[in-house]
């Protein structure tokens, strides 16, 4: 967590702040903030001079300081939206659902209501400045804002893996059966890097030869050397990937290749290739735009872009305590769970039904905040680093 909790108000007085950051088309922008999802236009930020790019002591573009992507668009342009980019008012439309979603609650008593309970621990998207972006979908190509057509062998990929995870039992069966979001081991920082359900920070340091990029989530850090040495041989592989890079004018041109085999974004081989540029445009924005390529998994490469927006530091560690806790005590009450049930099918005299889970709300259901059974906001099923990978990743996520 960071120190964006000590502003955490409480549903009562939720905040969305949305930085001026309108990519294209241009338009009026300014801070979008006050009140229960009410919203107001304020002046951008101005200064008295022009912005002129800094450089670091070693003569590159500084693209230092701390950063967030935290976003209200998704990945795939949505079913039945037919443009590339959204009106202000459109946009400024979507930022107040998504305060009213944040709003909602689960119903006490249910099984949906066991979850995280985002806004009292500062966990809400409107707890961190919300970058505008008028994209009605992060991808730029294909020109349909959706990702190209899986291929014969991701599918039979996607399949054979799903048929292996069910000779290994139920998610609970084991501890080895857990997503891995949910143990703590990854929780999709990337490459590429998209935002996360919470904890959308990002730091980044500069060196002679090497760029550090600390990511909150997860507390990972990406070590992305520009001196020239390669990647390197291809039995080495990483969670996130072996990145290398280089400097095109005040572009940082990031190439990341050797994955293991279980990061699994969006149903990827390991033999994903990443390339990222970084471009800071002024003073409060990096335009961030990377482009995948994987034959083994999609017909054509495929590319994004979003933008980063500069935010106060510093960043505290986020300390992931499922994967300490939190997963001997789950599978400690599914024993327990198995035992009464084993006790109630020798006496006769059957369990009672579990409550229904409620109806939408906040990490409502199984899966919750961080990737349960049935795949919550993190590393569910089908989901990054998490479930079998869905060789077709649901429209519009």
């Amino acid at each position: 967590m960071n120190h964006r909790l000590a502003t955490a108000l409480g549903v009562a007085a939720l905040a969305i702040v949305l930085t001026a950051i309108f990519l294209a088309p241009t338009v009026t922008a300014g801070q979008v903030k006050e009140g229960v999802n009410a919203v107001t236009i304020a002046a951008p930020k101005t200064n008295a001079k022009p912005w002129v790019l800094k450089k670091t002591p070693d003569g590159q573009p500084d693209l230092q300081g701390y950063w967030t992507n935290n976003s209200i668009i998704p990945l795939q342009r949505p079913n039945g939206v037919t443009k590339e980019f959204y009106t202000q008012e459109e946009f400024l439309a979507k930022a107040k659902q998504q305060g009213t979603q944040d709003d909602q609650q689960t119903t006490p008593g249910t099984t949906g209501d066991v979850h995280y309970d985002f806004t009292q621990f500062g966990l809400d998207k409107s707890q961190t400045v919300i970058t505008a972006n008028l994209r009605t979908g992060m991808i730029t190509d294909p020109p349909t804002g959706k990702l190209p057509p899986i291929t014969a062998e991701a599918t039979k990929r996607a399949a054979d893996i799903a048929a292996e995870k069910r000779t290994q039992g139920a998610t609970y069966d084991k501890v080895q059966n857990i997503v891995i979001g949910s143990r703590c081991i990854y929780q999709g920082a990337g490459p590429p890097m998209l935002p996360p359900g919470y904890n959308p920070a990002y730091q980044i340091v500069q060196g002679p030869g090497v760029v550090m990029i600390l990511i909150e989530a997860g507390h990972e850090v990406r070590t992305i050397r520009t001196d020239g040495s390669p990647h390197p041989p291809e039995s080495v592989r990483q969670w996130l990937g072996d990145s290398r890079g280089h400097w095109e004018g005040n572009t940082l041109v990031v190439e990341t290749t050797n994955f293991n085999d279980r990061v699994n974004f969006q149903g990827a081989s390991q033999n994903l290739k990443v390339t990222e540029r970084f471009t800071r445009t002024d003073e409060q924005t990096i335009k961030y735009e990377f482009t995948v390529v994987d034959p083994a998994t999609w017909a054509t490469p495929w590319s994004a872009e979003l933008p980063f927006t500069q935010m106060d530091g510093p960043i505290f560690e986020h300390a992931c305590h499922e994967g300490n806790y939190g997963i001997r005590n789950t599978l400690a009450a599914v024993r327990l769970e198995d035992k009464k049930a084993a006790e109630a099918a020798a006496s006769g005299i059957p369990l009672p039904a579990p409550a229904a889970p409620a109806a939408g709300g906040r990490g409502a259901g199984a899966g919750g905040a961080r990737g349960g059974a049935a795949g919550g906001a993190r590393g569910g099923a089908g989901g990054r680093g998490g479930g079998a990978p869905a060789g077709a990743p649901a429209e519009g996520q």
